[in-house]
C-alpha cells in the first residue's frame, strides 16, 4: 500500500526511483493483489486469539492503510508510522492475557520514540529530494534540531523501556542489553552528525543491531530467573 501510494512522489526520489511499483516491474493492481492476501492471512491467524484481538487489528489495519496518506499533511509522519509499528505490542497483550495493561501502552510509547529516531536518520538521507516533491517528514520539520531530536528519541525509547523492564522486575542482564542499546545509540551520533546521506543512511541500517541488543537484554534476564 505504502508502495502504491507513494509511487509518483518516488520517481522523483533518486533511491527510490527503482521501487517494483514505481518502476513498473509490479503493477498497482498485482501490488494491492499481494497486499490484500496478506492481510486476509494475517487476519485469519489473528482470529484464532480472541475478541478484544480481533477488534484491535481492525484498528491496526485501518492505521497501516493510512500512514502513507499522512506525508501530505502530518508535520511528524515518521511518530504515526512508530503508532502502525508499536500496535502489535498491545495486540500481543490482548491475545496472551485478554487484557491491555498500562505496561502496554509505555512500551508502545517507548517503541514509537524508536521508530521516530531511526525513520528520521532514513528521512534525513532524501531530505532534498522531499523538499522538492512537497511531502513532510520529520527531517523536514525538526530542521537543523534532527539530530538532537534523533538522539533525544533514543534516550526516550531507552528511558521507558528500562522503566518497563523495572516494572518486570527484569533481572541484570536486561540492563546489560539497554546499556549495549545506549552505546549503539550513541555510535549513531557519530555517523549522523554531519547530516551525510550515506552515513544517516547507514545509521538506519544498524537499527536491527541496537534492537538485537534489548531482545538478547529480555531473553537473558527471563533465563537468569529461571
Amino acid at each position: 500500500v505504502n508502495d502504491v501510494a507513494d509511487q509518483d512522489f518516488d520517481r522523483a526520489v533518486r533511491r527510490t526511483a527503482q521501487r517494483p511499483v514505481t518502476s513498473g516491474k509490479v503493477s498497482t493492481r498485482e501490488a494491492l493483489l499481494v497486499g490484500a492476501v496478506l492481510a486476509l492471512a494475517a487476519f485469519g491467524l489473528v482470529l484464532t486469539t480472541n475478541a478484544l484481538t480481533i477488534q484491535m487489528s481492525v484498528a491496526a489495519l485501518l492505521i497501516a492503510i493510512a500512514y502513507p496518506y499522512t506525508k501530505r499533511w502530518l508535520a511528524l509522519p515518521q511518530a504515526y508510522l512508530g503508532v502502525a509499528f508499536s500496535f502489535g505490542i498491545p495486540m500481543a497483550f490482548a491475545a496472551a492475557r485478554g487484557e491491555v495493561p498500562l505496561l502496554a501502552w509505555v512500551l508502545l510509547l517507548g517503541n514509537l520514540f524508536w521508530v521516530l529516531a531511526y525513520d528520521t536518520e532514513y528521512a534525513m538521507v532524501d531530505r532534498e529530494d522531499d523538499l522538492k516533491v512537497g511531502i513532510k517528514t520529520s527531517a523536514i520539520t525538526f530542521g537543523r534540531a534532527d539530530v538532537a531530536a534523533v538522539m533525544a528519541s533514543y534516550g526516550a525509547y531507552l528511558l521507558l523501556w528500562a522503566a518497563a523492564g523495572w516494572a518486570l522486575q527484569l533481572a541484570w542482564p536486561y540492563y546489560l542489553g539497554i546499556a549495549a542499546a545506549a552505546a549503539q545509540a550513541a555510535h549513531h551520533y557519530t555517523l549522523i552528525r554531519n547530516r551525510n546521506p550515506v552515513q544517516c543512511f547507514r545509521a538506519f541500517r544498524l537499527n536491527h543491531f541496537l534492537g538485537l541488543a534489548v531482545f538478547v537484554g529480555v531473553v537473558a534476564a527471563y533465563a537468569v530467573r529461571t
